[in-house]
């Protein structure tokens, strides 16, 4: 049950006026990320993203098990989310509303769907044994844009994470501890992020990266799944009211500034994370040395 209170008719008219006079309630631009930061836990795979005051974990885990068998060639991959009281007073623990069940399609469709991961590289032993992937979203703190914040965080993880090494002995999996061998990273085909905007005034106003405000008080939203190559794998005016088609024409080069934008940030934040364990790997076997 959403316990979340409406915006009153003084506020949401205060918003859509502002905007008219191409002001937002934050001083940004229409096409204006809020600010991105990504940082990592101990574990590969272990994301945090923030974006603005929306603050979520994502967790990468992998397990061996059995494909199935009408892809004997694939692992699984799976992402999972669950909205609680933690991220938010309106949601309700252990019931599913349409928000969950909304951006879980989007992000699956985006990434997925678009066969960002190499699922076909997780096969081990065909038709017998598979690495099965899952990303787990954890939401701390809600403050608009969830799409595009989990998507975010989901790729990066996927890129961070590191999975054990496994091998084929007489017909036999072995799978190695990630003290015994260098784990091994996860096949990214290409890196499809969600780039989100909310509609106002019957379409004639567009924003980028609302704060939850702004989209109670738009008409609908648009997202677009986009790569760095230009790529759409994902287009979406899920509710709301209708939208000119030029808007997602125009929205669409937005949409490819942004992923290649907020990928940068990615890529910076991993070589900087690789740095530093590269950087302590060396420092620890120094020290072993030393005591030896």
């Amino acid at each position: 049950m959403n316990k979340e209170a409406p915006l009153s008719i003084a506020e949401r008219d205060f918003i859509l006026n502002a905007l008219r006079e191409g002001v937002r309630l934050d001083g940004r631009q229409p096409d204006e990320l809020r600010p991105l930061n990504v940082s990592f836990g101990d574990e590969y795979g272990h994301v945090k993203v923030q974006l603005g005051k929306t603050s979520l974990i994502v967790r990468i885990s992998s397990e061996v098990t059995k494909p199935r068998d009408d892809r004997p060639f694939d692992g699984p991959f799976t992402i999972a989310m669950e909205l609680t009281s933690m991220g938010s007073p309106a949601w309700s623990d252990g019931r599913q509303g349409d928000l969950e069940q909304y951006v879980t399609h989007v992000l699956d469709r985006v990434i997925r769907h678009s066969n960002a991961l190499d699922t076909e590289s997780l096969c081990i032993l065909k038709g017998v044994s598979c690495w099965s992937i899952r990303a787990d979203v954890h939401v701390i703190d809600y403050d608009g844009n969830l799409i595009d914040a989990a998507c975010i965080a989901i790729m990066t993880g996927l890129q961070h994470f590191r999975r054990p090494d496994a091998v084929v002995k007489d017909g036999q999996v072995v799978v190695y501890g990630l003290d015994e061998r260098e784990p091994v990273p996860l096949n990214i085909t290409h890196k499809p992020l969600s780039i989100t905007f909310q509609t106002f005034d019957e379409g004639k106003l567009v924003i980028l990266d609302a704060n939850r405000k702004e989209e109670q008080a738009s008409e609908g939203d648009v997202v677009i799944g986009i790569n760095n190559a230009g790529d759409v794998c994902f287009l979406s005016k899920f509710s709301g009211a209708p939208v000119d088609a030029i808007v997602f024409v125009s929205k669409s080069s937005v949409a490819l500034e942004k992923v290649k934008e907020i990928n940068g940030i990615i890529d910076k934040a991993l070589q900087s994370d690789l740095a530093k364990r590269t950087e302590k790997g060396l420092a620890e076997e120094s020290k072993a040395e030393n005591d030896r």
